[in-house]
């Protein structure tokens, strides 16, 4: 699968620096008009999906009740499908892409509330393996799962939501945890997001193809949303057109996901585990 440019003004839209990340504005929002125990109560009770995605309520629960001095940084990477029309729960006729639809529900603000830092955002360019075909990709550290939830609660957070459920015909939201991370330039080449299932009875994939510069690696904690797939391990890196055609022969893996990354709008996933 190849793509063709994408118009940074459209994507921008007349409010500078904006994100479209995923951060699992599902049916929660629904419930959280009660805040403290009742929300939890409700979300804990909750066997409701999103259209676009469903959710972990194992995952969500553990989380809901991790104590505090347990708590700590997460990364929520982020997997956008969108719709070609935006499709509002109301009937309304729309005339805007999906992808504009989320421009509209970027919560910049809510984000910026909680403490989260917008790591990465760019659009997928090529996708040499895996479904379904990404459109976007995003990363946001969370300073705690606990300030996960706490922007769920969030009126302006809640109020923007019917843009994000126009617009999203399938996420992929996950928890992960950094492994390692390196500096990379342009020159090493294109960057790449690679999604891996190990296959059974491995932690670890199988060398790389020469001319693959590693930017940042993690662990997957867990899916906060998807569709029920089991997923280990997320690696970034630079890699010349040569490696890109050969990531999927790389040994040790059942299933991956593979995206090349057009220039990112936001590009900070270094900084975002060095600097915490």
């Amino acid at each position: 699968m190849t793509r063709g440019p994408v118009s940074r003004a459209k994507i921008w839209r007349n409010q500078g620096l904006r994100l479209r990340c995923d951060v699992l504005a599902v049916r929660m929002t629904k419930l959280a008009g009660e805040s403290g125990t009742g929300f939890k109560k409700r979300l804990s009770m909750s066997t409701s999906n999103p259209k676009y995605g469903t959710i972990n309520f194992e995952l969500v629960g553990r989380w809901l009740h991790l104590p505090a001095e347990e708590d700590g940084p997460f990364w929520a990477l982020n997997l956008m499908k969108y719709h070609e029309v935006a499709q509002y729960a109301d009937g309304r006729e729309s005339s805007i892409t999906g992808a504009e639809a989320d421009d509209a529900y970027a919560p910049i603000g809510p984000l910026a509330a909680v403490g989260a830092l917008p790591s990465l955002l760019a659009n997928v360019t090529a996708q040499p393996n895996g479904e379904p075909d990404w459109d976007r990709i995003a990363i946001v550290r969370y300073p705690t799962r606990a300030s996960f939830f706490e922007m769920q609660e969030r009126d302006d957070f809640k109020d923007a939501h019917e843009h994000k459920e126009a617009g999203m015909e399938f996420t992929i939201v996950m928890g992960c945890q950094p492994l390692s991370t390196s500096e990379a330039s342009k020159e090493d080449g294109e960057l790449v997001m690679r999604v891996m299932r190990f296959t059974e009875g491995t932690t670890e994939a199988g060398a790389d193809p020469e001319g693959v510069t590693p930017v940042a690696h993690f662990e997957v904690e867990g899916v906060i949303v998807g569709d029920k797939r089991r997923w280990d391990h997320v690696r970034f890196d630079r890699a010349t057109p040569e490696a890109i055609a050969a990531l999927t022969e790389v040994e040790g893996i059942e299933e991956q996901v593979i995206t090349v990354l057009g220039r990112p709008f936001i590009e900070r996933i270094v900084e975002s585990v060095v600097k915490i």
